[in-house]
């Protein structure tokens, strides 16, 4: 399945013009840091061909849409929680903290955001979750 506006363009028909997309890294291995992206693409234009969950693609190909989506974002984010911070807090305590830095930092305050993953009770800003949604969402 690839990425498309379809979720972005739903909470767009009600309202909400910035929509953020966050995603982290890092959870899985609990060897390293938990890495956190959050990007507002342009509304107003077409998906970047190619772009879909990072896990799909070559390495290649993953450093030139990385470099791509950093020059036509709106606002981009990257910000972590260290592995000290994984140990007190826990693994998923470490990535809210993360997602809300990201977030924190853009230079724009999104209206909405969409979670690559279910609600997180304890991430305080407006967002919708989104099982596997690094690969259908396109922010």
């Amino acid at each position: 399945m690839s990425p498309d506006f379809s979720h972005e363009l739903a909470l767009q028909a009600q309202g909400f013009a910035r929509i953020a997309g966050v995603d982290e890294v890092g959870r899985g291995p609990l060897a390293g840091p938990v890495v956190v992206c959050a990007v507002i693409m342009p509304a107003d234009r077409r998906a970047i061909p190619g772009v879909t969950d990072s896990k799909q693609l070559r390495a290649a190909d993953r450093e030139r849409l990385a470099a791509r989506i950093e020059a036509e974002a709106v606002a981009i984010a990257v910000r972590a929680s260290s592995v000290a911070e994984i140990a007190r807090h826990n693994i998923l305590q470490a990535t809210v903290r993360a997602m809300a830095r990201a977030l924190a930092a853009l230079p724009i305050r999104p209206d909405k955001v969409l979670v690559d993953g279910r609600p997180l009770r304890t991430l305080d800003v407006p967002h919708h979750g989104v099982v596997g949604g690094d690969a259908v969402c396109y922010s």
